[in-house]
């Protein structure tokens, strides 16, 4: 296994991977403690830095170049300086961003995480404040994003809907999308926080289990009941697998005809920081598909990617050498 999944990796800078879906900022707010305020009793912060990177469906394109990958992306921005920071920090990474649409109709999703800490001590979140963009309703800014997802999908080895719920992966979108990928034969995954029951007929998705549980609506007490919940869930969305994402409990893979393969958590099982940690289980797992491996094998670097993302803080990505050395290490 480990040289095929080492062959597999190798294979991953020819591939050119499109990522459709809301970009956002992550923002990271550092502060040391100060002092407790008269004013309420709450702390106040000397401002140490801001940092802006990408987060959303920008962070899975930044993990598939990262990962090698000649990665496209398409989705909107605002007129704004959130925008600008998260172009830059994308064309940085070597993210192509002409599907880009910057439009002053529209406000650049932005999150901030504060941290704060004593002098000599490390900086933990305490809050967390969201700029929400609006679900988009311009009906040319529309047109724009669905030409752009047909002709960056002409050129793409795999796609990954990447979806939050801020209106890129609308029904147009997604049926261009469906249309460009079924003409050339190439996989399509989905990660939607929200709306993964309205996109049927793709590849594969990869939700977490309680995304699975939110589906549902009920509650999922061990892993028999989570088998034939995950079964259920891949029969109705008519992908050809799923794959669950489980924290420290590691990866649930289910195919059709196929029984459940549980893939056990690679690395240590006390994660630091599992912000974005799915975009880069999606870029991974995409990656893998678009290179010819097996559902399984796919899974398996994947598992292997999320190991190693979780243990890094903030929005973060995986490098190729350091998948490699995983791989050496834990198989």
């Amino acid at each position: 296994m480990r040289e095929r999944l080492t062959n597999l990796v190798r294979e991953f800078a020819k591939r050119r991977v499109l990522v459709v879906g809301d970009l956002v900022a992550d923002q990271f707010l550092y502060g040391e403690i100060s002092r407790v305020s008269r004013e309420a009793p709450v702390l106040i912060l000397r401002h140490e830095r801001t940092e802006t990177v990408p987060g959303g469906a920008a962070n899975c394109a930044v993990n598939l170049a990262s990962l090698g990958a000649r990665a496209t992306i398409v989705g909107v921005v605002g007129a704004d300086a959130a925008g600008d920071a998260l172009l830059e920090r994308l064309r940085a990474a070597g993210v192509d961003c002409e599907g880009v649409v910057r439009s002053p109709e529209a406000r650049t999703a932005t999150k901030v995480r504060i941290l704060a800490g004593q002098a000599h001590s490390m900086r933990q979140q305490v809050i967390r404040v969201d700029y929400e963009s609006e679900p988009l309703s311009n009906a040319l800014l529309k047109n724009e994003l669905r030409a752009r997802v047909g002709e960056a999908a002409a050129q793409a080895d795999a796609c990954i809907i990447s979806d939050y719920n801020y209106g890129v992966a609308g029904a147009e979108t997604v049926a261009t999308l469906r249309e460009a990928a079924a003409r050339r034969d190439v996989p399509v995954l989905v990660d939607s926080r929200f709306r993964l029951l309205e996109f049927e007929g793709f590849t594969s998705a990869t939700p977490n289990e309680d995304e699975v549980e939110q589906v549902l609506g009920r509650r999922l007490a061990d892993a028999a009941t989570l088998e034939a919940a995950a079964a259920e869930l891949r029969a109705r969305l008519k992908h050809r697998a799923l794959l669950i994402t489980r924290g420290s409990q590691g990866m649930l893979l289910l195919e059709e005809d196929a029984p459940p393969q549980h893939l056990p958590a690679v690395g240590s099982r006390e994660a630091v920081d599992v912000t974005g940690a799915g975009d880069t289980v999606i870029a991974a797992y995409t990656l893998a598909l678009a290179s010819g491996a097996t559902f399984a094998d796919a899974a398996h670097l994947a598992n292997h990617a999320g190991g190693l993302v979780v243990m890094k803080r903030g929005t973060a990505s995986v490098e190729v050498q350091e998948l490699l050395a995983s791989l050496g290490e834990n198989l």
